[in-house]
């Protein structure tokens, strides 16, 4: 696995520690070579850039590193000057060449089996993942996100996953399903009405975390490939070959948490305790053996996440103070200032010559136009 963090360049590189494991089968990548060719791309590049070996791509049974792999699509957003590229990379990636996972997904007996099996099982397809199913009502929510806190840069991730769970629906109710609602838990991008017209339905940013809601109706009509013993053994084929869901280290999964609750306001421990399943002594004294207070700790989600997102022109500073849990912009922009020592703004405008456009060389420009 560190041979693929390795080749990571300094900017869009995830730290990789032994203790980390965080892997990704292949198969999520399948056809993306040919995909940033089709918007005319340099698909080596991008791959020399993140580190992804291209003759591992699309290989059902190898195993990527997880941060590589959301570089790679993020340089690809870049590369192609398609900022909406993982969203609609996602809606024309179908779950049989998911690999195992997505194989599993269809040959499940039904709907509401083949979403259950996502849920449970999508973390041994990529690990340091969460997943899971909740209920709202008539309304469920099969939700994603990843928990290693050093992936900063992953919404072309997150938006192609989505895109990739409602072609699961797809697949059983007809391509003219649309869900309810579509959740990002990162803020509104520069073309955020793609999202709207890729899913037909209410698409929200900056929300806890990122999910597909349904309704609950359709969960008993069957899969048209319904094979209980092919699910069996693929089912033992994924756990066998991935070994597990990966080792998320705690502060990682104490940084998850805090993220996911910034949107709210500033994280109180009792809640962030409980999102995590400990008990609020547990949680500080775990983290004061690691070398950290809970405050402290939110100190450090705030102040990396508003160094990638500063960056990003088209975000108001009211809109990031919000999304970083202030409840007013002049608290945020003292944070801001007491991190780095100097003004959002002035931080914004150093960064519009250099980093802050595409990371191939060239400013990645927004194409309404994007094929489906």
């Amino acid at each position: 696995m560190g041979s693929f963090c390795a080749n990571i360049r300094q900017s869009d590189r995830a730290v990789c520690p032994a203790t980390r494991q965080r892997n990704i089968l292949a198969a999520a990548a399948f056809g993306v070579s040919g995909f940033i060719s089709q918007l005319g791309g340099d698909a080596p590049a991008v791959f020399g850039l993140a580190g992804v070996p291209e003759n591992a791509l699309g290989q059902p049974d190898v195993a990527l590193d997880l941060g590589a792999y959301c570089a790679m699509m993020e340089l690809a957003a870049a590369e192609t000057r398609h900022d909406n590229f993982g969203l609609w990379f996602g809606q024309q990636f179908q779950p049989h060449a998911l690999g195992l996972i997505g194989d599993i997904a269809l040959v499940s007996p039904t709907l509401g089996a083949a979403v259950e099996n996502l849920a449970s099982l999508f973390p041994f397809h990529q690990q340091a993942t969460e997943t899971r199913l909740t209920a709202h009502g008539d309304l469920l929510s099969l939700e994603y996100r990843i928990l290693d806190g050093h992936i900063l840069r992953r919404r072309q991730d997150a938006e192609l996953t989505m895109g990739m769970f409602a072609n699961v629906f797809r697949a059983c109710l007809g391509a003219g399903w649309v869900p309810e609602e579509v959740h990002f838990e990162h803020p509104r991008p520069l073309m955020g009405e793609e999202h709207q017209k890729a899913f037909a339905a209410p698409v929200h940013f900056a929300q806890r975390t990122n999910a597909v809601v349904f309704h609950a109706r359709d969960l008993g009509r069957r899969m048209p490939g319904g094979d209980l013993a092919r699910l069996t053994e693929l089912r033992a084929r994924l756990i066998a070959l991935t070994g597990g869901t990966g080792v998320t280290p705690f502060l990682d999964r104490v940084r998850a948490e805090i993220r996911s609750r910034l949107p709210e306001g500033a994280p109180h421990v009792e809640a962030v305790a409980a999102g995590l399943g400990v008990a609020r002594w547990t949680l500080q004294r775990r983290l004061a053996d690691e070398g950290f207070s809970f405050s402290a700790l939110v100190d450090q989600v705030r102040r990396d996440l508003a160094l990638h997102y500063v960056r990003q022109p088209h975000i108001p500073f009211s809109d990031l103070a919000f999304f970083l849990g202030y409840s007013e912009l002049s608290a945020f922009t003292r944070a801001f200032g007491r991190w780095f020592g100097v003004s959002p703004t002035r931080l914004r405008q150093a960064s519009q010559g250099g980093e802050a456009g595409g990371s191939l060389g060239r400013p990645a420009s927004p194409d309404p136009s994007f094929p489906v």
